[in-house]
Formats: C-alpha cells, sequence, structure tokens
C-alpha cells in the first residue's frame, strides 16, 4: 500500500473534535497553498473559503448550522464557496500567458471571450452548479491535504444558507458549497467506517 492509499484509507468524517485545539494560520495558509492546485473548469479557480476561528463568531455559525456540537469544538469551521461569477476572471486569470508568449493576443481574446460566452450562454442555474461542482473538486483536495498534516475533517451540508450569508457578511455572487469543520477528532467512542459498497454496485462500462 503506498502512501496515497493509506492516506485514502484513513481519511473519515470526524463526528467530534477534542475542544480548544488551536490550528495556526500559517499551516492553515500552507494548506491553501497547496489547495489551489485543485482542478477547475478552464482554470477559473471559483473556490472561495472563510475560515471562522473566533470564538464568538464561531457560536454564531454553531446556530446557523443547526447547532451541530462538532462546530463549537473544532479548531476552525471553513465554508466553501463557490463562484458564479468566475468566468468574469478570465481575462486576468489568462494575462500570464499573454505576457509570457505563451498566447498571441488573438488567441487569447478569442480564449477569454469563448469563455465568458460559455457561461452566459447557459444562464443562472448552470453557473450556479458550475460554482458548487468546482468549489466541491477543490474542498475534496483541501480535507486530504489536512489528513496528510494530521488534521481531522468533517464536511457538512446542515446549516441555512441565508443564515450563514447574513453571519459571514457573503456577497451575491457566491454561494455556499458545502460547510467544513477541521481539527483533532476525539476518537472515543469511534465507530466503525460505514459499510462501503463493492464497485459492481457503482461502476458500469460504456453504458449504464
Amino acid at each position: 500500500m503506498n502512501d496515497f492509499t493509506a492516506l485514502l484509507k484513513s481519511r473519515r468524517s470526524a463526528t467530534k473534535f477534542i475542544p480548544n485545539t488551536d490550528i495556526p494560520d500559517k499551516e492553515l495558509e500552507e494548506m491553501f497553498g497547496l489547495v489551489k492546485f485543485a482542478p477547475s473548469a478552464f482554470n477559473l479557480q471559483h473556490a472561495h473559503y472563510v475560515v471562522v476561528k473566533d470564538p464568538e463568531l464561531k457560536t454564531k455559525v454553531h446556530e446557523a448550522a443547526s447547532k451541530q456540537y462538532k462546530v463549537l469544538t473544532a479548531s476552525a469551521a471553513i465554508l466553501v464557496l463557490g463562484d458564479t461569477e468566475a468566468y468574469k476572471d478570465a481575462a486576468k486569470i489568462n494575462e500570464g500567458f499573454l505576457h509570457l508568449g505563451v498566447m498571441s493576443k488573438q488567441e487569447y481574446d478569442q480564449t477569454v471571450e469563448y469563455i465568458n460566452a460559455f457561461y452566459e450562454n447557459r444562464g443562472e442555474t448552470f453557473k450556479r452548479e458550475e460554482a458548487i461542482r468546482n468549489a466541491s473538486l477543490s474542498a475534496m483536495l483541501f480535507m486530504l491535504i489536512a489528513k496528510d498534516r494530521g488534521w481531522d475533517t468533517c464536511p457538512m451540508i446542515g446549516f441555512d444558507p441565508d443564515a450563514m450569508r447574513a453571519v459571514l457578511n457573503i456577497p451575491d455572487r457566491y454561494v455556499p458549497a458545502m460547510l467544513i469543520t477541521i481539527g483533532k477528532e476525539d476518537v472515543s467512542g469511534q465507530r466503525p467506517r460505514g459499510y462501503r459498497k463493492p464497485t459492481g454496485e457503482f461502476v458500469t462500462y460504456n453504458q449504464f
């Protein structure tokens, strides 16, 4: 078993955390420095993370998350957002290629125009789905990076998006994809890992 396989099998959703465990900002920054390599459509990097460590603010997040205890005991609660208007940054994101000569001015203009049209022509529902889809790819990578550094996580969807928007002052262009709690898991009373389907139940080849 290689290191990645062992890491993958050891990561699980933490149901409770050891209280009062600080996670240094420097360590979070290092993790986010790796998260930026997550895949995203057109390299638009839709994900935005709001890290909540302040106890008073975390209490409000706890209330917006149906008062789930793990939010209070976690070292941080991290709201993962997807940017529905990420495509509007296509010009800025591709400027480097233009300046390095990797793209000609014509290719640069065509790329930006194509990306903008691709999103604009597909409507608001598509933009929202794309924001969540790409933010989720990033979030999964964050959880693996966290586990590799000895931190446990739990992805959560049990929260009131509108309440969370108000608490964290989230702009309208961003849609909450999930909440991630992070800390050191309290493994006392931990249950065995839940049932996992055999591959034959969820994989088919060539057609369903």
